[in-house]
């Protein structure tokens, strides 16, 4: 097992199936892509939030059935705005008719809502979480402290900062072992981040449409309690479904939520194939 985050899964779920790992540019960066091509009716792309990647998702993805598979890596960018930006441009390059799900995780989960509604080409947005940044409940529970809108054109705007001093990485997940592997994860809580794109986000007004959107969110989620995508969710004009993952943390791996999750996925592919 090289991926160590497939340790948490519950076994019966465990794929060891490995990623293919594509590259694509997009203006002067090269955007890593985890891939399990298949010749499906239905694609899906999975999109991470603030402190997480791709292969921390990947055994969770490698699980759902039924899709010709992507999780992209958002790259370092100096604004919020850029990585939607960027999510737009990769489902447009991507786009070859079949119908195409979205899957956000965490702060992921309004990004893939927004991209949704501005390139049109998305059938159905699945969000573990909707979280509305320019929200002041949502900013409090979130983030360890305020991050200041004026550090976008201020001169500490490409000052980098450790996730692990934005997020509080022992909400992660109801395993502490789970939230220890995360905070240490070079790609993840070791990471860094910037003050101006923290401020870019805190300050970003999304505008959504009527895409379809499922929010299945962890019912035992002690770092974005369902209040707080309810709130969103409350505010779309588009059908929405509700779906709580029992037992499940932030990151959801436990039983029988994560059954319920990916059932949840499987029944909006096959509507959508």
């Amino acid at each position: 097992m090289t991926n160590p985050y497939e340790a948490f899964i519950p076994l019966k779920h465990r794929t060891g199936i490995e990623p293919e790992h594509t590259f694509w540019e997009w203006e002067n960066k090269r955007v890593h892509i985890a891939r399990r091509r298949r010749e499906a009716p239905v694609r899906v792309i999975v999109v991470h939030g603030l402190g997480t990647h791709s292969g921390a998702l990947w055994p969770l993805v490698a699980a759902i059935e039924g899709a010709d598979l992507a999780a992209i890596d958002l790259p370092k960018t100096p604004l919020y705005d850029d990585w939607l930006r960027l999510l737009e441009s990769f489902i447009s390059s991507e786009d070859d008719g079949r119908p195409l799900i979205l899957i956000g995780a965490g702060t992921g989960g309004l990004l893939c809502a927004e991209a949704a509604h501005r390139t049109g080409l998305v059938a159905h947005v699945i969000a573990t979480c909707l979280l509305n940044p320019s929200d002041q409940p949502t900013r409090r529970a979130l983030f360890r402290f305020s991050p200041l809108t004026r550090l976008i054109q201020g001169r500490l705007r490409n000052r980098e900062i450790p996730v692990t001093r934005v997020l509080n990485f022992s909400k992660i997940s109801r395993s502490p072992a789970l939230s220890k592997l995360c905070a240490a994860d070079e790609f993840s809580g070791a990471s860094k981040i910037t003050w101006g794109f923290l401020a870019s986000y805190v300050q970003h007004k999304a505008k959504l449409g009527a895409v379809p959107v499922t929010l299945m969110h962890p019912d035992h989620d002690l770092l974005t309690p369902v209040e707080l995508s309810l709130r969103t969710l409350s505010r779309l004009k588009a059908p929405t479904d509700v779906v709580m993952l029992k037992d499940c943390g932030h990151f959801p791996i436990e039983e029988p939520g994560f059954t319920t999750m990916l059932e949840t996925v499987t029944s909006v592919i096959a509507r959508n194939s």
